[in-house]
């Protein structure tokens, strides 16, 4: 039988009631905890308030909240009422949020106070009633009402998050995650990690993203762990943070743990971290200094949205520092060959794809999009978009997304490679490498460089042609302060190349 997320709380709550479920430190400092059953509480008490304010099952409520109690709240109320979360990243733009609305056809919207102008903006357009709630609010008083008759449960089919993709190489689509989907996300993701009921997560990335849901609350949910949750980001406070909230997981991405090297990057007493989770990679020094740091040997990992687990993850024991790691147990991934269709031997560069069951351990398709579905999946394979090669050992390495895989002369370029190249020039503190057309070669690479401190960087040419092929040099070197990121720090290339 498939097991929805709403049951996966219901029996932490009844296991562990006295157990702490969430400690919340606001953006004052001030700290906050709550019990699985003082929390599972608060959650019925904000499912009676959304349902007196129309939503019921199948019903869609448009969230553009950071970090806060209220997210967490919102989405368990979701959960039991078998409605779905619209979470949206809090600084964008009335038109994104209009959008948003409209494509769920949102009954209810959420935000905090202090964007209300703009998220207010949005909902007229469709229109959406608006609830105003603090983000640093630990009453919810304002989303509450009378806990609802609790009747049949949501089944595992129920979408319970709509979450438009980060755009990193298009514009975003909507993918429909179920009630089994985030089940399953905690059951593989607490596996993976060794998680135990009486571990600890820190959760600093953005909620409205998957990261956080899929890697962090989903698999303490699972075990019945608890969750250390942070306003934002800091990288001067992170590592002061696990100490001071005896954090035993946390996850990340490469670009918070180079800000944590840059600005924050001083031995802290008391870390007790036993697994760190990260995407992207590193350099071999900054892998060196943040394990010295952390106490533990970060494990890369690969997912998207919509493969709901990390279907990639790294051996706790010694683990690849640039590898995305080997198949995640319960996961299938398998990485193929262009022409043959078959399984890349070591050295070679193929597509990966992602097995499943849609809706249940894949995502359930994009929303009101068959269409772009069934173009995503392959013989019954989803097709992430995305390369990579596979060691002997059966590590996979990335090597970029489809569209980093320049032609250049009719020769396959990977924007990986010369952005590895980039990143050793001691001047560099990270680049972005786009392809541009071109009259004689169809396609020529472009970098986009941000210099570490004052450093010049008018030797990059030279830099890249004692180490590059010809083909494989970039053109033109553009400066910049920074690239064009989403919230969790993915580079938005396609802005890059407008």
């Amino acid at each position: 039988m498939t097991v929805t997320f709403a049951a996966r709380w219901r029996d932490a709550v009844a296991a562990r009631p006295g157990h702490p479920f969430l400690i919340w430190e606001g953006p004052d400092g001030s700290v906050t905890r709550w019990t699985y059953a003082e929390f599972d509480a608060l959650a019925d008490r904000v499912a009676g308030g959304l349902r007196a304010r129309g939503v019921s099952y199948g019903s869609r409520v448009s969230l553009a909240l950071r970090n806060s109690p209220a997210f967490v709240a919102i989405w368990l109320a979701c959960a039991k009422l078998g409605a779905a979360m619209v979470p949206s990243d809090p600084s964008s733009t009335a038109p994104e949020l209009a959008a948003h609305m409209r494509r769920t056809a949102a009954v209810l919207g959420v935000c905090a106070p202090d964007r209300a102008e703009v998220f207010r903006a949005a909902a007229a357009q469709s229109g959406v009633s608006v609830v105003e709630v603090s983000e640093a609010d630990v009453t919810l008083d304002v989303l509450a009402g009378d806990p609802p008759p609790w009747k049949e449960p949501p089944p595992p089919e129920a979408p319970l998050g709509l979450m438009f993709t980060s755009g990193t190489t298009s514009a975003p689509k909507c993918v429909v995650v179920t009630q089994a989907n985030y089940a399953f996300a905690g059951d593989v993701m607490a596996a993976a990690s060794a998680l135990r009921p009486d571990d600890r997560q820190l959760v600093v990335l953005p909620l409205f993203h998957a990261n956080a849901q899929y890697y962090s609350f989903a698999p303490a949910i699972a075990m019945g762990a608890s969750v250390t949750l942070m306003h934002t980001f800091s990288a001067s406070g992170f590592l002061a943070q696990a100490a001071r909230h005896e954090a035993t997981h946390a996850s990340l991405f490469a670009a918070p743990i180079r800000m944590i090297l840059a600005r924050g990057g001083t031995p802290v007493e008391g870390l007790r971290l036993v697994n760190c989770w990260y995407a992207q990679n590193l350099t071999d020094d900054q892998y060196d200094q943040i394990s010295a740091l952390l106490g533990c040997r970060p494990r890369q990992l690969y997912g998207m949205t919509e493969t709901i687990p990390a279907v990639l993850t790294n051996r706790a024991v010694v683990p690849v520092p640039h590898a995305m790691g080997r198949p995640t147990l319960g996961c299938a991934v398998a990485v193929v060959s262009d022409t043959t269709g078959l399984p890349v031997e070591p050295g070679e560069i193929g597509e990966i794809l992602v097995g499943g069951e849609p809706g249940t351990t894949l995502f359930a398709g994009y929303l009101d999009d068959p269409a772009t579905t069934a173009a995503c999946f392959r013989d019954g394979w989803f097709v992430t978009g995305d390369r990579g090669g596979v060691d002997a050992d059966g590590n996979v390495y990335f090597a970029g997304r489809g569209g980093d895989v320049l032609k250049v002369a009719g020769e396959n370029v990977s924007v990986v490679e010369i952005e590895a190249v980039l990143a050793g020039h001691p001047g560099v503190f990270e680049a972005a490498v786009v392809g541009e057309p071109d009259p004689v070669r169809d396609e020529v690479p472009v970098a986009y460089v941000v210099p570490r401190g004052d450093a010049r960087l008018d030797d990059l040419a030279g830099w890249c042609a004692e180490r590059l092929a010809k083909s494989k040099r970039p053109v033109r070197f553009e400066v910049v302060e920074a690239l064009p990121r989403t919230s969790v720090g993915k580079i938005r290339k396609f802005l890059l190349k407008r």
